[in-house]
C-alpha cells in the first residue's frame, strides 16, 4: 500500500540529518514544497533543488518506491487539498470518535473551521473594495494595533508594504501611534486593528486619525467598539475561542483576503518588489540554503 504523505513527510523529517549532502537537498525541498514536487516532472524538480534527476530517483528508492512516479504519486494525490471547502468533515467525525483528548481537538478544529467560515462569510466585496481603495490611494497606510492583535498588524505590514511601500508600521519606537500620527495628512489612511477587549491606545489613534482628516479603515469584531470611534469602512470579524483569549484565524483569513486584493491592484510593480526582496534577503545571507556540491565536468 502507497503510504501517506504524512508518514513520507514525517520519515523525512526524521532522516534528513542523516542523508548524504545532495539528498538532504532534496529532502528540504520536498518537505517545504510538497505542492511543487507532485506537479513537476523530475527534471523541473531536480534543476529546482539543484541536483542530478539521479539524486531524486536515489531520494525514493531509499524510501522504498521503485522509482519517481511511485515516490510523487501521494504528493499528486494529496493537490486535492485544492477543494477542500467540497470535501466533507468526515475527518472531524473520526477524530470525534477517539479518546477524550482526539475529541477535545475535534471540537477545537471545529471551532476553528467555523470562526474563519463566518470571518469570511460576512466579508462583504463592497465594503473590502472600499477599503482596498483606500489603503492603495494613500500615500501613506499607517498599521496600528497593539498586545495580541500587534502580531496580525505586524504580519499585514510585513507583507503589505511590498504592495504598497507607503505601508507602515506604527507606533515605531515603543511609544504612542499618536507620535507617528503627528505629521500625518488627509492623503494618508489609518488601518487600525482590534478585538474585546478594545484597546485604548488603538482608540486614541483611530480618534486622532479623524481629527487629522485622515481615512480609517477598521478590523474588528464588531461594528460599535466604543463611542465615539467611527471608520470610513469596518471589516468584522469572529473570535469566538474555547479558550481564554480571541481566536486570531478568522482575523487572519480575512487579512490574507486584503493582502490579495493588495497585490493584484498594484500588479507587476508588487510583483517586482517581491522579487528584488528576496533576491536581496538570499544575496544577504537570510534564509538557510542547502549546500550544493560542484558538478564534476563529464569525461569527452
Amino acid at each position: 500500500m502507497t503510504p501517506s504523505t504524512h508518514h513520507l513527510m514525517d520519515r523525512l523529517r526524521r532522516e534528513i540529518d542523516h542523508l548524504p549532502a545532495q539528498l538532504q537537498a532534496a529532502t528540504k525541498y520536498i518537505i517545504d514544497h510538497p505542492g511543487d514536487f507532485g506537479i513537476d516532472s523530475i527534471r523541473v524538480s531536480a534543476k529546482k533543488i539543484g541536483v542530478s534527476t539521479n539524486v531524486i530517483v536515489r531520494l525514493a528508492q531509499h524510501l522504498g518506491f521503485d522509482g519517481f512516479e511511485a515516490f510523487r504519486r501521494p504528493f499528486r494525490r494529496d493537490l486535492v487539498t485544492d477543494s477542500e471547502d467540497r470535501l466533507s468533515r468526515d475527518w472531524l467525525t473520526q477524530l470525534n470518535a477517539g479518546d477524550a483528548f482526539a475529541s477535545a481537538q475535534a471540537s477545537y478544529a471545529r471551532n476553528e473551521v467555523n470562526v474563519v467560515s463566518r470571518s469570511l462569510r460576512q466579508l462583504d466585496p463592497v465594503k473590502v473594495r472600499s477599503a482596498v481603495t483606500l489603503m492603495s490611494d494613500a500615500s501613506q497606510c499607517l498599521v496600528t494595533a497593539t498586545r495580541a492583535s500587534y502580531a496580525l498588524a505586524y504580519y499585514f505590514h510585513y507583507a503589505g508594504r511590498m504592495a504598497h511601500p507607503g505601508m507602515q508600521l506604527i507606533p515605531r519606537h515603543m511609544g504612542s501611534a499618536i507620535d507617528d500620527l503627528l505629521n500625518a495628512s488627509e492623503t494618508d489612511c489609518l488601518f487600525a486593528i482590534t478585538v474585546h477587549p478594545y484597546s485604548a491606545d488603538t482608540i486614541r489613534a483611530i480618534r486622532f486619525a479623524r481629527e487629522k482628516g485622515m481615512r480609517v479603515v477598521l478590523l474588528a469584531d464588531s461594528d460599535v467598539i466604543a463611542p465615539g470611534v467611527e471608520a470610513d469602512v469596518t471589516l468584522t470579524v469572529s473570535t469566538r475561542s474555547q479558550h481564554q483569549f480571541s481566536s486570531f484565524s478568522g482575523a487572519m483569513a480575512v487579512l490574507e483576503v486584503l493582502l490579495s486584493h493588495l497585490f493584484a491592484v498594484k500588479g507587476d510593480a508588487a510583483y517586482h518588489r517581491v522579487q528584488d526582496y528576496q533576491k536581496a534577503r538570499e544575496d544577504a545571507g537570510a534564509y538557510w540554503q542547502p549546500k550544493r556540491l560542484p558538478r564534476v565536468a563529464k569525461k569527452i
